[in-house]
């Protein structure tokens, strides 16, 4: 193989690198960060969605919680629908 191919092998695989450690790492500890979140909600805890409602959990269920949004209304949203807990917004 010629220099020039090395060099061109070399240069992708910095950009692989690059392209790794900026985008797709951190997506990837974002997201275990959020599923380690929905796995220790309880009943009580203060919640906002991601289409930005909040409200306190009423119960939770296998895949989905029931959301208590004024005294008289609750919601049964999907678990996935969460985006963080009142009190550890996100960066």
């Amino acid at each position: 193989m010629s220099s020039e191919w090395v060099t061109m092998i070399a240069y992708f695989a910095v950009l692989v690198g690059v392209f790794y450690f900026l985008i797709i790492a951190p997506r990837k500890k974002q997201e275990k960060k959020h599923k380690d979140l929905l796995e220790v909600l309880q009943r009580g805890d203060r919640v906002v969605t991601i289409g930005g409602i909040k409200g306190e959990i009423a119960r939770v269920k296998d895949d989905s919680v029931l959301l208590k949004v004024s005294d008289t209304v609750q919601i049964e949203m999907l678990k996935k629908a969460i985006a963080f807990k009142v009190g550890e917004e996100p960066e």
